[in-house]
């Protein structure tokens, strides 16, 4: 990582979270009755640029909204959060949306309209990453952007984080811009396993595991395995976000690894603790304490 390269740069999705809680998700042909669960910015990539943020590390969100009110829930929540956020507006596609469907026990379903998001471009993405010491993106918004800010920050000696989120056929083609790969356990099956990545390039792979904590897979050494803090969840929705943002946040602070990731999994704790996918609660105090309980 080079000296003269500083904080996060965050390139993804930013959605309106409409969440309905339910018992369970209904059937084909069914209406089934829940509660409105409220309103929420969302996104992946602007779950993490705000987890990144309220983490401490200075971070700024590249991503595409409409020019509804959704769109301004969206640039507020950044704001509030302490992003520096370089929101294009689009003329022709709204804000998009993810309908969560929150269940007992604090689990979701999710369905995503990408709308705006499905216009992020590379000329977009490579301009919102310049000066970045990391660079996290995912897979919410079209590849050809996220592969342009991926060659663009390596180009730079920037640190690049992906997550492979929602599994993509083209993940494998990005891995050799890729100095960490994060995935959950469904993810990297899809993606054909921790060896079959490892040979496509990815040297460091976090291997996240829910309650069961994240192994950190290596080319040639150990596997490290890094518990998750017990905690009764309220609402699971963005806690692996928060997770990929804390990691970026302490990479771009030069933190070892092994040590970032148990404040990615202190941070997406705090979240898990709360409704909605972001939360004020996540704070570097907020970390400090969690963690010192290990």
């Amino acid at each position: 990582m080079s000296d003269e390269l500083s904080g996060v740069a965050v390139v993804g999705s930013a959605n309106l979270d409409l969440v309905v809680e339910v018992s369970r998700p209904p059937r084909i042909g069914e209406t089934l009755l829940g509660r409105a669960g409220g309103r929420f910015a969302g996104g992946k990539g602007l779950n993490q640029a705000v987890a990144a943020a309220r983490s401490g590390a200075p971070t700024r969100f590249c991503g595409v909204v409409g020019t509804d009110e959704g769109a301004a829930l969206l640039e507020r929540t950044l704001v509030d959060a302490g992003v520096t956020s370089a929101l294009r507006r689009s003329d022709t596609a709204p804000t998009g949306v993810a309908h969560v469907l929150a269940l007992e026990g604090g689990d979701n379903s999710i369905i995503v309209a990408a709308g705006a998001n499905a216009e992020l471009s590379p000329e977009d993405a490579v301009a919102g990453v310049s000066g970045a010491a990391v660079v996290l993106a995912q897979l919410e918004v079209p590849v050809p952007a996220v592969s342009a800010a991926l060659r663009a920050a390596r180009d730079a000696g920037a640190t690049t984080v992906l997550n492979a989120a929602p599994a993509h056929a083209a993940t494998l083609g990005l891995l050799e811009c890729v100095d960490v790969l994060v995935v959950n356990e469904t993810e990297c099956a899809e993606l054909g396993g921790i060896d079959l990545l490892h040979r496509a390039g990815a040297a460091t792979v976090v291997l996240t595991r829910g309650a069961g904590g994240v192994d950190l897979h290596r080319t040639g050494r150990p596997v490290v395995h890094v518990e998750a803090f017990r905690i009764d969840p309220v609402d699971t929705t963005g806690a692996g976000d928060a997770f990929c943002g804390a990691l970026a946040g302490a990479l771009a602070r030069r933190v070892p690894v092994e040590d970032a990731l148990v404040l990615a999994c202190a941070a997406g704790a705090i979240v898990a603790l709360h409704r909605g996918a972001t939360t004020p609660a996540l704070t570097p105090e907020a970390l400090a304490e969690l963690t010192a309980t290990r």
